[in-house]
């Protein structure tokens, strides 16, 4: 803009010295004041032409300059609707068990059911099962899909990890140290345990209807179907039971 505001004083510098000779033109001037005239008259229109020149390259750049900002304030709605919309459920890599923060709406029946007087394990590492990520939640054919929400379906693995925490929790203690409920509970984990389970995580149902809320009806079956679609479990059947085999 300064370019503009100088070229702007310099007209208005020639204009003045212009007006001022055709006011002493009223008196016959010198021949070399008329031609003096004349090349003040050429240099104020070349100023002009350039003038011109410099308005149109600063509207062109105005113009770059709105677009700019239209880009700019979509990107800033963008971000905004992200931050808007996080996931109840970020995806993790495995590691030791922190656990993520649930939709209360959508996650309700993820709550762990209390157990008393189970002292807390020297093992905290216990095997968890990833979450599912967007991605691999549009892979999911829509017929397997049905009304599952994606933070539905993430609320159903955070149920299966509160059940394997809380039961290798038991597992994982001297049974001396667990009181009359988690005993029957460490001898029945033991029985359902075969040579195919060795060094392995599962649950049954169960176990999901021990320690948390969440049914165990035919919507949850679909959604292990989908746990299954995405590769997080495998179904290992056998004495009557169905072992649901974290990968």
């Amino acid at each position: 803009m300064s370019e503009l505001e100088d070229i702007s004083h310099h007209i208005h510098d020639r204009i003045s010295s212009i007006q001022r000779m055709l006011d002493l033109s009223v008196v016959d001037l010198p021949h070399n004041k008329i031609k003096k005239l004349g090349q003040e008259l050429f240099a104020l229109e070349r100023l002009l032409e350039e003038f011109e020149k410099c308005v149109g390259q600063q509207r062109e750049q105005l113009k770059h300059l709105k677009e700019l900002d239209k880009l700019f304030q979509k990107d800033l709605e963008d971000v905004q609707h992200l931050q808007d919309n996080i996931p109840a459920h970020m995806p993790r890599r495995k590691g030791p068990a922190n656990e993520p923060v649930i939709n209360q709406n959508e996650a309700a029946d993820a709550q762990p059911a209390p157990l008393d007087n189970v002292k807390k394990t020297k093992k905290s590492s216990v095997r968890e099962m990833e979450f599912i990520t967007m991605p691999e939640f549009d892979s999911i054919p829509q017929y397997m899909r049905g009304r599952v929400s994606y933070d539905q379906l993430n609320a159903a693995v955070q149920s299966i990890n509160t059940t394997v925490t809380a039961k290798y929790k038991i597992l994982h203690q001297s049974v001396k140290t667990l009181n009359n409920h988690a005993r029957k509970l460490h001898q029945r984990f033991k029985d359902q345990e075969t040579k195919d389970t060795k060094g392995q995580y599962f649950v049954v149902e169960d176990d999901i209807r021990e320690f948390t809320q969440m049914k165990v009806d035919k919507r949850f079956q679909g959604i292990l179907n989908m746990l299954r679609h995405c590769q997080r479990l495998r179904e290992l059947r056998g004495g009557g039971l169905t072992r649901y085999m974290l990968l």
